[in-house]
C-alpha cells in the first residue's frame, strides 16, 4: 500500500464498500500485488481514472510483472500504454486478433484510429 501510495485506512473498509470507482480500480492492483497470479486480465482498468491513478495502476502493473507471471491489459484507451512498457499489442476485432505489434501499434492506432483494423 505503501508504495502505491494508497491510504493505509482502506484496509479498515470492508472490500469496495464506499470506495470511488478510482479507488476500486486501485484496490484491484493492490489484491493482484498480494495474490500474484500467474495470468492477470485487467480489463478496461484504466476507463473513468484521472491522471494520479493512472499512474498508480502503471506503477502497479511494473510491479507485479516479471518472467514467471503474464498481464493482459484490454482497453480501448492507449493512455494507460503511455505509462508501461509493453511486449504486445493485439488489436481485437469481432473477438478476432487482426493484427499484432509492438509498441509503436499502440502509437499509431492513437494517431489515426482502429477504421484500418475494422471489416468493411
Amino acid at each position: 500500500m505503501e508504495e502505491l501510495n494508497i491510504n493505509p485506512k482502506y484496509q479498515e473498509r470492508s472490500l469496495n464498500v464506499g470506495f470511488s470507482g478510482g479507488e476500486k480500480k486501485k484496490n484491484e492492483i493492490l489484491q493482484m500485488l498480494v495474490l500474484n497470479p500467474k495470468l492477470a486480465i485487467l480489463d478496461e482498468t484504466d476507463s473513468g481514472l484521472d491522471v494520479d491513478a493512472i499512474k498508480t495502476v502503471s506503477k502497479g502493473i511494473e510491479m507485479f510483472k516479471n518472467e514467471n507471471n503474464a498481464v493482459l491489459i484490454i482497453t480501448h484507451n492507449t493512455k494507460i500504454l503511455h505509462s508501461l512498457k509493453v511486449d504486445y499489442v493485439h488489436v481485437l476485432v469481432d473477438g478476432k486478433i487482426v493484427t499484432t505489434g509492438k509498441e509503436e501499434l499502440a502509437k499509431e492506432i492513437e494517431e489515426n484510429g482502429y477504421n484500418k483494423y475494422r471489416t468493411k
